[in-house]
């Protein structure tokens, strides 16, 4: 799989704390080694730890299961 850097926002916990998230598009291959058509989006902190999107504006550290909005 290949991800690529596609966008970049803040979220807010429910404490006040602010997370940067980067957005990833990952294309994964097939057998033959050609591109599926539709990729595959996911979320990951600046520093790395995988977030879940629960839907609309809102996520979930896995590690940690916080929940996190996304500030507009």
């Amino acid at each position: 799989m290949t991800a690529v850097l596609v966008g970049q926002f803040h979220a807010r916990d429910a404490e006040g704390r602010i997370y940067p998230v980067h957005e990833f598009q990952e294309a994964t291959l097939q057998a033959d080694g050609s591109a599926l058509s539709l990729p595959i989006t996911t979320y990951r902190l600046a520093i790395g730890d995988r977030v879940n999107h629960l839907g609309d504006d809102r996520f979930e550290l896995v590690q940690t299961g916080v929940e996190i909005t996304r500030i507009p």
